[in-house]
């Protein structure tokens, strides 16, 4: 009878670990709902204090666009580190796999002379790799294993160290897509709040959204739907958005004013100053062979998924919605002639006529592509497509982009 009542015991106080284990987990995910619920709080009202401030509005726009972006840069720098590593821990498994007969001969020795259990390999490296060392001090008393034991040695510490650094790199991947997360999320409220204050235009708005949507059903290609959007401006809109500052020196510290109304800067003087306004790797550049006997007239990069699309540059919003086989089409007009598309985002976060800085959040990025050339290939892989146009026409981006970002896009 005796055995019964301790197996009893036994169940008794294993169910009430488990009772103890998910009381402590429930308290523990009650206690993060009530930090994110106080964090969002606290942003809600941070953003409500700045949100009357069109400057510090716009300002704390560009400054979480940039944070969100070096963040990203950070998130693939760490992946990128973390390939090699991982296909070196799968070399030196593969070279331990290989050899698994002298690892048993090593370890069974080990037992015998110790009457102890070999350590498990796979599960714990470290343990093994002592039990290699101590088989390299039996190396007099076994010195035909010493060579193997060597090389075994070798590669069960290059697997530890491996590991650890393995460990670090994810280490730091966890947090930084936590900040990534936290700075989305900021980066949502910044917009909405900036989308409520364009709420008075909603009326305005409509009747060119429509005007808008109808023009892009008009027209087949982009030169055409830029200048039917041109032509329905009324004279003195037409007139500030195509004036052209000849002289770029005087103006140059306008760009540090975060409640500016206009372009701070003609764009043709801008060359050399232009940031490419998403994370990523360059694809197709203007001018390439575009596979059915053209050439390129843009400038394609591939991203992350739900990477931060920024403006540019300073300009109007004339066009955003969907266009033909560009997906989601953005058309920046930025002064001078001058207009700047932006193709192949999932989502569009800024609206027709709304004036936006450089740097500030215009898009995000999806899952896949949205570009039916991108698509055409076979390949889902979310993709951004810039042009440059001047009085309609394309033109090379090359020039205009920041020192070293034309020949590497960071991320």
């Amino acid at each position: 009878m005796r055995r019964p009542l301790v197996l009893a015991q036994a169940d008794a106080a294993d169910k009430a670990d488990t009772l103890k284990q998910r009381e402590s987990e429930l308290q523990a995910a009650r206690d993060a709902q009530r930090q994110s619920a106080e964090a969002e709080a606290a942003l809600k009202r941070e953003i409500e204090q700045i949100g009357a401030d069109r400057r510090k509005l716009n300002e704390a726009l560009i400054d979480t666009a940039t944070k969100l972006r070096s963040v990203e840069a950070k998130i693939t720098a760490t992946e990128e580190r973390l390939k090699p590593l991982d296909a070196n821990e799968q070399v030196i498994r593969k070279s331990l796999e290989g050899r698994r007969a002298v690892i048993g001969e090593v370890l069974a020795a080990l037992q015998r002379i110790g009457h102890r259990p070999p350590p498990a390999l796979i599960a714990s490296p470290e343990d093994a790799l002592q039990a290699v060392r101590t088989a390299m001090v039996l190396g007099a008393v076994l010195p035909e294993m010493r060579q193997q034991v060597d090389a075994l040695a070798r590669d069960l510490l290059g697997l530890v160290s491996v590991r650890k650094q393995i460990a670090t790199e994810r280490e730091q991947l966890n947090a930084e897509v936590a900040s990534l997360n936290q700075e989305r999320t900021r980066m949502s409220a910044l917009v909405d709040e900036r989308q409520r204050q364009e709420a008075d235009r909603e009326k305005a708005l409509a009747a060119e959204r429509t005007r808008a949507t109808d023009l892009a059903r008009q027209v087949d290609n982009l030169k055409d739907l830029i200048a039917k959007l041109e032509q329905g401006l009324d004279a003195s809109t037409r007139a500030a958005r195509e004036g052209n500052r000849g002289d770029s020196r005087g103006a140059l510290s306008a760009l540090h004013d975060p409640g500016r109304l206009s372009p701070a800067v003609a764009f043709a003087s801008l060359r050399g100053r232009v940031p490419v306004p998403v994370n990523g790797v360059k694809l197709k550049e203007y001018g390439a062979p575009d596979g059915i006997g053209g050439v390129e007239k843009g400038l394609s990069i591939a991203t992350r998924a739900g990477a931060q699309v920024t403006a540019p540059a300073d300009g109007w919003v004339v066009y955003a919605g969907p266009f033909r086989s560009y997906g989601q089409l953005l058309i920046l007009n930025v002064g001078g002639g001058y207009h700047v598309l932006l193709a192949g985002m999932e989502r569009i976060s800024v609206d027709l006529g709304q004036f936006v800085l450089t740097g500030e959040p215009v898009a995000m990025m999806g899952n896949g592509s949205h570009l039916a050339a991108v698509l055409a290939t076979g390949s889902n892989q979310p993709v951004l497509y810039i042009e440059f146009r001047k009085d309609g026409a394309p033109v090379d981006p090359g020039p205009w982009w920041a020192a070293g970002e034309g020949e590497k896009v960071r991320g």
